[in-house]
């Protein structure tokens, strides 16, 4: 590594050591050195530092802070850290070996001010994990946002896999400390002017939930955080994001038909279910994760549809969130 690393990772911890052990052993991997790794732990009962020093390749530095959320502990690594990109990856995730060797190309051919690549399941991880993997990653489950080769929106970079330079923190400042801070920071960014692209060779390998229960609460949150989105920024609301809600709808519809009118009402769904179990057996040539695709899939849309009709109902029609911008810019994680 240079005296000044061009790339700063930096990653917020909360009692997550056999993930953060599996993320600095792909980090001390990398083919290209030219960064540094920044691990904040966010007042974890099981803090993680002691495995900073048995990965000297990650080229890690440890800090421990209070408890106060991951927005505010990527802040205080960004505070602290010394390269011109910071790179945000979640403690979950394994990074190819050549990443930034790729990234580093790919910044020299194309500049951009703030970038992200796709996420993608490692052949490690469990027959559960690689179904959600597909449910997040499938145009047909979530229009192909977050990354995929056909979107029904412009790409947003995540904090699973985003980055942006120190001149960007320099002028917009930090994550503020909400659900769906990355897709604010983001918003933020490209107000601000700045350049935003997807680096698609660039991806990471994402554990995501390991089972059906937390995935759900995790994109249910996901939904919710959507209607805040929608009320600092009223022009953020696409026809992509409401469709889980509106499939939720036409589901229970349909449903309801089918058990009290005909079975014939049933068929769309069944037709919906099959496609993605054969699309997601051609996607990972595995009729496992097929099979546990298709309830995966469910769960993803009824999850994040039911989160956004409850946070629809609560903060616009009852309007619950009147007071929502002025709740978060008093909270910690915004610099300006």
């Amino acid at each position: 590594m240079t005296d000044k690393p061009r790339f700063s990772v930096i990653v917020p911890v909360y009692n997550r050591i056999d993930e953060v052990r599996d993320l600095l052993e792909s980090l001390a991997a990398q083919t290209c050195k030219n960064f540094e790794t920044v691990i904040v732990e966010d007042g974890s009962t099981e803090p993680c530092g002691h495995l900073v020093g048995e990965y000297p390749g990650a080229n890690a530095r440890y800090f421990f802070k209070s408890n106060e959320g991951r927005s505010i502990a990527r802040n205080h690594g960004m505070e602290r850290a010394e390269g011109d990109y910071f790179i945000f990856f979640d403690s979950d995730c394994v990074i190819p070996p050549t990443y930034f060797e790729t990234l580093s190309k790919a910044l020299d051919t194309n500049p951009l001010d703030c970038f992200g690549g796709p996420d993608a399941a490692h052949d490690s991880f469990t027959s559960t994990q690689k179904a959600i993997n597909y449910s997040m990653t499938s145009f047909l489950t979530t229009g192909g946002i977050r990354g995929g080769k056909i979107s029904m929106e412009k790409f947003v970079p995540r904090t699973f896999n985003m980055g942006f330079s120190r001149r960007v923190y320099e002028k917009v400042g930090g994550f503020r400390e909400m659900f769906s801070e990355d897709i604010d920071m983001s918003t933020r960014i490209r107000e601000a002017g700045f350049s935003i692209g997807l680096v698609r060779e660039a991806p990471v390998y994402h554990k995501r939930r390991v089972d059906f229960r937390k995935f759900f609460r995790q994109v249910h949150v996901f939904g919710m955080s959507r209607i805040t989105l929608k009320l600092l920024y009223p022009g953020s609301l696409k026809l992509v994001h409401t469709l889980p809600a509106l499939a939720v709808i036409i589901g229970v519809a349909l449903l309801l038909l089918g058990i009290f009118v005909s079975p014939l009402w049933l068929v769309p769904l069944g037709v919906y279910l099959m496609a993605i179990f054969f699309s997601a057996l051609v996607s990972t040539g595995s009729p496992l994760i097929a099979l546990k695709a298709v309830p995966a899939s469910v769960i993803q849309i009824t999850g994040y549809g039911t989160g956004f009709i409850r946070a629809y109902v609560s903060k616009i029609l009852l309007g619950g969130g009147r007071d929502l911008q002025q709740e978060i810019d008093m909270r910690k994680g915004n610099k300006n």
